[in-house]
């Protein structure tokens, strides 16, 4: 039976390779150990409450993430808050696919989002994802760019 739970200090190992697995799902390329860098991303933004992780467990073994920053910029029209909640870490294991683990996930972070005062979610979704988040409610915004530093 799948239960669910938040990510603990002590799920970091899984979390992490996890993450490493639905990069190269997604095509990233794979030039660089990301393990170090995630950690100490995951540990200081667990601890200052500005990441947030559901997990799906089936018999105590995580088998789907889930994943939110929570990020402040200057309040504007379509988000008055300024807080905006960045999924990702999305991911669920080929074998647990299609069974609604990904949407629950997607709730309880959506939920969380809702509870912080985002006025806003947004994701860069893989072609997986796209269709999760369009039933879900999530609108394409094509204003999006990214300069790489």
């Amino acid at each position: 039976m799948i239960q669910y739970r938040k990510l603990t200090e002590q799920d970091m190992d899984r979390f992490i390779s996890m993450r490493i697995v639905q990069l190269r799902e997604e095509g990233a390329t794979e030039d660089i150990d990301l393990t170090g860098a995630l950690r100490d991303y995951y540990t200081r933004h667990l601890a200052d409450d500005t990441f947030v992780s559901w997990l799906a467990t089936d018999e105590g073994r995580i088998i789907a993430t889930s994943g939110m920053s929570i990020v402040e910029k200057p309040p504007y029209f379509g988000c008055p808050t300024g807080k905006i909640g960045l999924l990702s870490s999305m991911y669920t294991e080929k074998a647990y696919r299609r069974q609604g683990i990904a949407r629950e996930l997607l709730s309880r972070v959506m939920e969380e989002a809702r509870a912080r005062g985002c006025g806003a979610v947004q994701i860069t979704a893989s072609d997986m994802g796209v269709l999760l988040y369009s039933n879900y409610g999530f609108t394409k915004n094509g204003n999006f760019m990214q300069y790489k530093l």
